[in-house]
């Protein structure tokens, strides 16, 4: 069995990862960190896990995480570093649910997050956790930044475009137009995610720049092998999890005649958590809900040159703990589907 540690248990993706480990048939759950609520039985805070977690909260300094095989970071930007060489000394892997290890610019990191990165020759071996693309570099990693939210629904939402031996699509004009549910901004009392203020109500935020930008086109170009161009506006809607990515690309002349919706098929063969629908289908943020399914349906409007990608996926799963579960396998040489079958929860 695989001991697991989880700092910072608190939070959305906190609980999401104890729903979904308590079931793995692998894992034995060994520690939770808060400090706040050192001692309080974790299913008091969380009813839907009593019977199913019995581990209390502890302090950083209780919790014991070196004794672990690996330790999730469900924390703010900045504490997974700050932890990191002692438990990467003591043979614990790590996965980072934040941004510590996602970026390998330090720069950029800083410029983004506001803080100075504490660990940059750790950062150089960190492995960015998205399976669909790293799949072998993240089985022999023992550092895994883990994608954001909206970075996963887009860079597998263009993968199959910038993934191609010639250039299908003019990479320079990307857009990607993304919706989010309250949950993505976190478990923490803030204005803007109060009932009467983002109930009925849809609004844009980060037009001018999101701290989620520079970890896409990092991702993006990649898979490319070149640079990209991409414009992304995230938008907040009045639901609690799930994520709507709408992906704007223009054909270039030489590639009009590509069967795109074959193209997609192609590129994702055989990946249990991506589904490429039907032709002409529109898949619904209620399709996903609760499951580490991302789905994807391939239009082109009018049979002309602009092609529209839709991408649905739950920000808490696939965004984010179901993705940090994957990874795990990955890691531990078990079944990457192990854990994370579920079916989505409907209505």
């Amino acid at each position: 069995m695989i001991k697991v540690g989880i700092v910072g248990g608190t939070g959305y993706t906190g609980v999401e990862l104890l729903r979904l480990l308590a079931a793995h048939p692998g894992v034995q759950l060994t520690s939770i960190t808060s400090r706040k609520e050192d001692g309080m039985p974790v299913a008091d805070m969380f009813p839907s896990l009593r019977g199913h977690v019995a581990l209390a909260f502890s302090s950083p300094e209780k919790a014991k995480l070196t004794e672990c095989d690996v330790v999730f970071f469900a924390t703010p930007h900045g504490v997974a570093m700050a932890q990191a060489r002692e438990l990467l000394a003591a043979g614990v892997k790590i996965i980072d649910l934040a941004a510590d290890f996602r970026l390998q610019d330090t720069a950029e990191f800083e410029k983004w997050y506001g803080m100075p990165h504490s660990c940059p020759d750790l950062l150089a071996e960190a492995v960015y956790g998205l399976p669909e693309v790293n799949r072998e570099a993240i089985a022999k990693a023992r550092l895994i930044g883990l994608p954001g939210c909206y970075p996963t629904s887009m860079q597998l939402g263009f993968a199959p475009l910038l993934a191609q031996g010639k250039q299908l699509v003019n990479e320079s004009m990307l857009i990607a137009d993304c919706k989010s549910g309250v949950s993505g901004a976190g478990r923490k009392a803030e204005v803007h995610t109060l009932l009467a203020e983002a109930s009925d109500n849809f609004k844009a935020y980060g037009v001018k720049g999101h701290r989620h930008l520079p970890e896409t086109v990092q991702g993006l170009q990649a898979i490319a092998g070149r640079k990209i161009g991409l414009t992304f506006v995230p938008h907040l809607v009045p639901m609690i999890r799930g994520i709507h990515s709408t992906l704007y690309a223009n054909i270039l002349p030489d590639a009009r005649d590509t069967d795109f919706q074959a193209l997609y098929g192609r590129h994702f063969e055989g990946e249990k958590f991506v589904d490429v629908m039907p032709a002409g289908s529109h898949p619904e943020t209620r399709s996903v809900r609760a499951s580490n399914k991302l789905r994807i349906a391939v239009h082109r409007p009018g049979g002309g040159d602009l092609l529209v990608i839709l991408v649905v996926e739950d920000n808490l799963v696939k965004g984010a703990a179901g993705q940090g579960v994957q990874c795990m396998n990955l890691m531990f040489g078990l079944d990457e589907t192990a854990g994370l079958m579920h079916i989505p929860v409907l209505p």
